[in-house]
């Protein structure tokens, strides 16, 4: 009989500890949230045509055809994005459907589109500036006439919202790499963090540790890195710890956040509320979407517990 209670008394304790533990996990996700999703609209196009009506829900972006242009994706991209395309579906009920069009965004074509540049070398200012030329005309973005563009970081990405729909371009540096190696694991960071935020609309998180333990791929330390020629191997190590190299947990939360809220815009408080109200239901999506060894190529396991 002893021996049956203190099962008993070890069952309940270790109720009660995973209770405190998640409990804990609910308000390390709802700080990190807020500070990812619930911004203010802010634009760096000077001159952009404010009248235009602005939409973030990263819902919107299900199912959205991503049209490929520039380089040819490598092997590694490819597998990126397909297994990203497999979470999309898995996450959102929608695949992420894709082709290469060639070296020019306008061969696209118009509709529901994410332009996703792949380049090698030397960032192309010039056909980013074609890019966004094509997409100001077809969408109607109202961005200023004459304008040149230029990338200030290998990836970078940005959503335009315009008269005649909502529109993306993101440009992200490749080259072919070894399996194992550095460049490998670089070039696949940049570009899942262009292909989450994009999918998402969530902002950059700024941490200011001196050793900084990551539980998102938002999260980021200030680097001063402007004097390290892109593409060498101390850049790209830099930039590397930076923030993690794959999505977290918190991530995949986010995702599926994303994907069963209600709201209207998910830079609301209410999107916050929503995920208060249903964490319980989204840590269990999650947990479910983590274990599956289809994403594992996206996923970081060295991320830190939210909690913590």
């Amino acid at each position: 009989m002893k021996w049956l209670l203190s099962l008993l008394v070890l069952a309940a304790l270790v109720t009660v500890t995973g209770s405190q533990s998640r409990a804990a996990d609910r308000q390390g996700f709802l700080a990190l949230a807020r500070t990812g999703w619930n911004y203010q609209l802010r634009t760096t196009m000077l001159g952009r045509d404010m009248s235009i009506p602005v939409h973030i829900n990263g819902r919107d972006m299900s199912g959205v055809a991503l049209c490929l242009v520039g380089d040819r994706p490598t092997e590694q991209t490819r597998k990126v994005l397909a297994t990203f395309s497999d979470l999309s579906r898995h996450v959102f009920g929608k695949p992420l459907p894709m082709r290469y069009a060639g070296p020019r965004a306008d061969m696209c074509g118009q509709g529901r589109t994410a332009v996703l540049r792949l380049y090698s070398g030397v960032p192309p200012h010039h056909l980013l500036t074609d890019d966004l030329n094509w997409m100001n005309a077809a969408y109607q973005l109202g961005l200023p006439s004459g304008r040149r563009y230029s990338s200030s970081s290998p990836a970078m990405a940005q959503t335009f919202f315009g008269k005649r729909g909502m529109v993306t371009h993101m440009l992200v540096q490749q080259a072919k790499a070894r399996p194992g190696s550095l460049e490998e694991t670089y070039y696949r960071s940049i570009l899942i963090e262009e292909l989450f935020q994009s999918f998402t609309f969530g902002m950059d998180i700024l941490m200011l540790r001196r050793k900084p333990e990551f539980s998102s791929k938002l999260q980021e330390v200030p680097l001063n890195i402007h004097r390290l020629p892109w593409g060498s191997a101390a850049f790209m190590r830099a930039l590397l710890s930076s923030n993690p190299a794959r999505l977290c947990e918190f991530d995949v939360f986010m995702m599926h956040a994303v994907a069963r809220s209600p709201v209207d815009q998910t830079t609301d408080p209410a999107f916050i509320d929503f995920i208060d109200s249903e964490f319980d239901t989204l840590d269990a999506l999650t947990q479910v979407t983590r274990a599956d060894p289809r994403f594992a190529l996206l996923l970081d396991p060295d991320c830190r517990a939210v909690n913590q």
